[in-house]
């Protein structure tokens, strides 16, 4: 349960420590919604009026925000890597997607080969839970359920690592992962071959995280980057040479008239 009862000092401050703590720590993710005032207070075992306290200053510190007829939310804790006109620019630089995966390559390989030596046994049944949920996903051919798996993959194997700084500044870089705007991860699950290929690196990823063996991790890991890096490439040429094309046919149709 991860509303744990306070056990000695039952205050409002008790309660806002237990949150700040349960946030910093990855326990609790931005959107991620309180179960309902009663049964909070229930589970950390103190008064209802004590839980309201400390709800308001949890939301006047910006660390939970409260929508009418919906709950209580983690609020939107996230950080911006980029700036959305810097993001842009990067995107249409040659240099931009390559200098991403770049960056990805050598900061994921580290912290698959921390996960691999610091992963708790809860750590590890959510990895293998998330990768038979990847052969699910495969299976029925949902590549969009694969490509928001993919992302969750990832974010688990940071919080495995259990390196708070790295947690936190990953979880922004993967927003840029979520909403494909560098590697057009979403276009890869689309390219006949590639989520076959996706899954068994992914897979194979999770395997080395969970026999503990940091040197396959990193390599995993790389392979993986890697291969997305090629792929992406030759999805870039490919647009490169499609724009050509219909630049000669405008060319030619409009001589031809």
């Amino acid at each position: 349960m991860v509303f744990q009862p306070i056990v000695h000092k039952r205050t409002a401050e008790a309660v806002v420590e237990r949150f700040r703590s349960l946030i910093l720590d990855g326990v609790l993710r931005p959107g991620d919604r309180l179960p309902a005032e009663r049964q909070l207070a229930q589970d950390l075992d103190v008064s209802r009026p004590i839980l309201r306290d400390a709800l308001s200053h949890l939301e006047t510190e910006g660390l939970i925000v409260a929508r009418h007829g919906e709950g209580t939310f983690i609020a939107d804790l996230i950080g911006d890597v980029f700036s959305a006109p810097i993001a842009k620019l990067l995107r249409a630089s040659p240099l931009g997607m390559a200098d991403y995966l770049e960056f990805r390559r050598l900061v994921e390989a580290d912290m698959a080969a921390m996960a691999a030596e610091r992963a708790t046994q809860s750590d590890r049944d959510m990895l293998k839970t998330l990768g038979e949920a990847m052969r699910e996903a495969h299976a029925s051919d949902d590549s969009d359920r694969e490509a928001k798996l993919d992302v969750e993959l990832h974010t688990l194997i940071v919080e495995s690592a259990h390196n708070l700084v790295f947690l936190h500044v990953l979880r922004a870089c993967y927003t840029l992962l979520a909403d494909d705007v560098f590697d057009n991860r979403q276009r890869l699950y689309e390219q006949s071959g590639e989520r076959k290929t996706l899954l068994d690196q992914h897979l194979a990823l999770i395997n080395a995280i969970l026999s503990g063996d940091a040197d396959a991790a990193r390599r995993a890991s790389q392979a993986h980057i890697d291969h997305v890096s090629q792929a992406s490439q030759h999805l870039s040429a490919a647009d490169a040479r499609e724009e050509t094309s219909k630049l000669r046919r405008t060319i030619r149709l409009a001589n031809a008239g």
